[in-house]
């Protein structure tokens, strides 16, 4: 007998879907505003949320004028959110707050708007436009609503992707020496995109490896550069140097940075003994 039932379990399931289907369909096509707001919320607290959202998209331009059109537009932007359609949540929070600025619920859409573009970031390897957007929505939320409940977990998301924007300008700065291919403009775009770096985050936990990068991106400018040019860059390196040891006198980088120091130093003794160079010509650039 057990078994029997067992194996009319997958058509009564069917008819069961059949029949909730057909049930969420006659709502959808019905006229009655009110049963089909009930549903709606219905399916919203069920967690179907398209099926919530198709039902409020409906009865929105329904319920203008009606007490319950604030909130439809709110929830109707929470469906997207919880689909992952989080642009169009996004739009549609951002849209909230414009409409219904005095809303009791304008303070979470604000936020709500700011969390939707923060899931929309990219991983740190790729373009962070999305993650700009998302840190400018958070800033305006912050200032517009500082006493939030919500403030905590802002300030919270916007230092991960501040975090994620220093990672990514970090990143930038380094493929700069990583693609130097021995030439010098190519180390000299290295060492202004690194010391850019330590200006734009200068409290970054990547200004000691970039300080170092800087020094080895210096060195070989000035042993790839043309003899007459090669004074100064070396002695760039020294000053650069200097300036490390002082910043980072227990840096795991120190032997490397020493030895860049030793070599450029040897660079300058040869150089000394070497008569001086004419005027270079006005063509060379290296």
């Amino acid at each position: 007998m057990t078994k029997r039932i067992l194996s009319y379990l997958p058509i009564l399931l069917i008819v069961f879907l059949l029949g909730a289907c057909g049930q969420y369909n006659k709502i959808l096509k019905s006229d009655d505003v009110d049963k089909k707001y009930a549903a709606a919320l219905s399916y919203y607290e069920k967690e179907e949320y398209e099926k919530a959202g198709a039902l409020l998209e409906d009865l929105m331009p329904l319920l203008k004028g009606r007490s319950e059109y604030e909130k439809a537009n709110f929830l109707y932007a929470y469906t997207k959110y919880h689909q992952g359609l989080y642009l169009e949540s996004s739009f549609h929070f951002i849209s909230f707050t414009q409409t219904f600025p005095r809303s009791q619920y304008a303070e979470e859409a604000a936020f709500m708007n700011a969390r939707s573009l923060t899931n929309e970031s990219p991983s740190v390897n790729l373009d962070q436009q999305s993650t700009v957007q998302a840190m400018a929505a958070l800033q305006e939320f912050m200032r517009r609503y500082p006493q939030s409940k919500y403030m905590p977990d802002a300030n919270k998301i916007y230092d991960e992707l501040s975090r994620k924007i220093e990672i990514k300008a970090f990143e930038s700065a380094r493929q700069y020496y990583k693609l130097t291919n021995y030439d010098p403009q190519y180390y000299k775009a290295a060492v202004v995109s690194l010391e850019n770096f330590r200006k734009n985050y200068p409290s970054s936990v990547y200004n000691e490896e970039a300080a170092y990068l800087r020094i080895d991106a210096q060195y070989n400018y000035a042993k790839e550069s043309i003899e007459s040019k090669q004074r100064d860059r070396y002695a760039e390196v020294i000053t650069m140097y200097q300036t490390f040891v002082d910043a980072y006198p227990q840096s795991k980088f120190l032997r490397n940075a020493e030895n860049l120091y030793d070599a450029s130093r040897q660079a300058l003794e040869k150089l000394s003994k070497t008569p001086a160079a004419a005027p270079a010509a006005a063509t060379a650039t290296k």
